[in-house]
């Protein structure tokens, strides 16, 4: 078997391929915490362990599903099973061959996948706080599997606010307003404006809010993201009391009064995409990116959107189904961070075959 990269970016976790006979398998590692320039080591990342407890109990057709966990060299390997495309790289594909559309039939099924996993997690009381197209693979059938669960957590019975633990969650042109707004609570509803975004993405072939981030500075504090907000704003309008009743509940809500007032151009800017659009359509996208989050349609609800009952209808493996095929993923070979040889064996409930890690000289 050989072992080949796949570049992600990440500081502190590396993905690598591996490849065997008969399947293959995408190894996430964690570098271990240290402190001070002596390289002292204080154990694992309590990312890594809740990341591990997550997904050791998550089990759906559209989440990424865990095979193995490995320690070594002070290190954890997570094991996943692995898939050939991810939504960014099939945006970029569409955006750089004559700015092509995606099929419709296509965006229809990966996005109902995409919102069947997500209402999977929700089920499950699991919020994912980083959805966006990086983090969305295919598989070269065309089956979605959502994966990086880095940030998410369980939301049944926290113990204190979840702003408490990570202050900043979700990739910022994909971050639901009332994040950005600067809420101490939050709820399922984030995921599911991310989910609209990636909608708006796949039919646009580019972020629809691509605002600027502002950083955090070396106190930890939150900035306010005007940027970010000033493009949602420009295409959903500026925000008020009618349409969002509990806005002025929120901490950074003094800033509203410091934005010009915007009108709605979200049907517009909606006309201008390049895929195939619906009326239904249009209502998903919208429902998807309401502002008040108590009336943010869920992901249950999604699943049954008369825009999935539309001809054409979403099929599971809709790339083997309509012969659509995508380059794979780019694949370097850079794999110094695996180093020892190893046997991985399956669990004793798991047929898949067994994997073995072979290093390559630098």
């Amino acid at each position: 078997m050989t072992d080949t990269s796949v570049p992600v970016d990440m500081l502190t976790r590396h993905i690598f391929l591996s490849r065997d006979d008969h399947r293959e398998f995408a190894i996430k590692k964690f570098k271990p915490d240290r402190e001070g320039d002596t390289h002292h080591y204080v154990g694992i990342s309590q990312s890594a362990c809740r990341e591990i407890a997550l997904c050791r109990e998550l089990k759906h057709e559209n989440v990424v599903s865990l095979e193995e966990v490995l320690l070594e060299d002070k290190a954890i390997f997570m094991v996943f099973e692995y898939a050939e495309h991810d939504f960014l790289q099939i945006i970029h594909y569409h955006l750089h061959t004559e700015r092509k559309p995606i099929m419709e039939v296509v965006v229809k099924s990966i996005l109902w996948q995409l919102i069947n996993g997500v209402a999977y997690l929700h089920s499950n009381w699991v919020l994912h706080r980083d959805l966006k197209p990086a983090n969305v693979l295919l598989t070269s059938d065309g089956i979605v599997k959502t994966g990086d669960l880095g940030l998410a957590r369980l939301f049944n019975k926290p113990l204190q606010p979840l702003f408490n633990g990570d202050k900043v969650v979700v990739t910022i042109w994909y971050r639901a307003p009332e994040l950005l707004f600067g809420s101490r609570h939050y709820t399922k509803a984030i995921d599911m404006w991310a989910v609209g975004c990636i909608f708006g993405e796949l039919l646009a072939l580019k972020p629809i809010f691509k605002g600027e981030e502002a950083k955090m500075d070396g106190k930890k504090n939150v900035p306010f993201q005007r940027s970010q907000l000033t493009k949602i704003f420009e295409i959903m309008g500026t925000p008020t009391k009618e349409r969002w009743p509990t806005i002025d509940q929120l901490p950074d809500y003094p800033h509203l009064s410091s934005f010009p007032q915007c009108p709605n151009n979200l049907k517009q800017v909606y006309q201008m995409m390049l895929s195939p659009k619906s009326e239904a359509g249009f209502n998903l996208l919208s429902a998807l990116l309401e502002y008040d989050p108590a009336k943010r349609i869920t992901a249950e609800k999604a699943l049954n959107h008369p825009y999935f009952q539309e001809d054409p209808k979403p099929v599971m493996n809709v790339l083997a189904q309509h012969g659509v095929e995508y380059p794979l993923r780019r694949i370097t070979q850079e794999d110094n961070d695996i180093k020892a040889s190893k046997q991985v064996q399956p669990n004793k409930d798991d047929h898949s075959s067994r994997m073995t890690k072979k290093p390559r000289n630098a």
